[in-house]
């Protein structure tokens, strides 16, 4: 099972931004489409307390929307990117 998951809808261009940046760097994720999942939507709300997208969790680290810092850093603290 992934470590990271990527709460995000199917038009969401921020969503598949932080998608393609995850399959750059060869992160394995789950993909959570919370317009298809409504427990799933309200999951996301309940560890982030936004209803915005997209919303990634990396081992257990909630990152709201694309900030790609906020993204490697935590990416490196579990050892899923490896430091330049």
């Amino acid at each position: 099972m992934a470590k990271v998951k990527v709460y995000s809808t199917s038009t969401c261009p921020w969503c598949h931004k932080t998608k393609e940046f995850l399959k750059e760097h060869r992160i394995p994720f789950d993909d959570i489409n919370v317009e298809e999942d409504q427990k799933a939507a309200q999951d996301m709300v309940k560890r982030s307390g936004q209803m915005g997208v997209p919303v990634i969790d990396i081992a257990g680290e909630i990152v709201v929307g694309f900030d790609k810092s906020r993204i490697e850093k935590a990416l490196k603290k579990n050892g899923l990117l490896k430091a330049a």
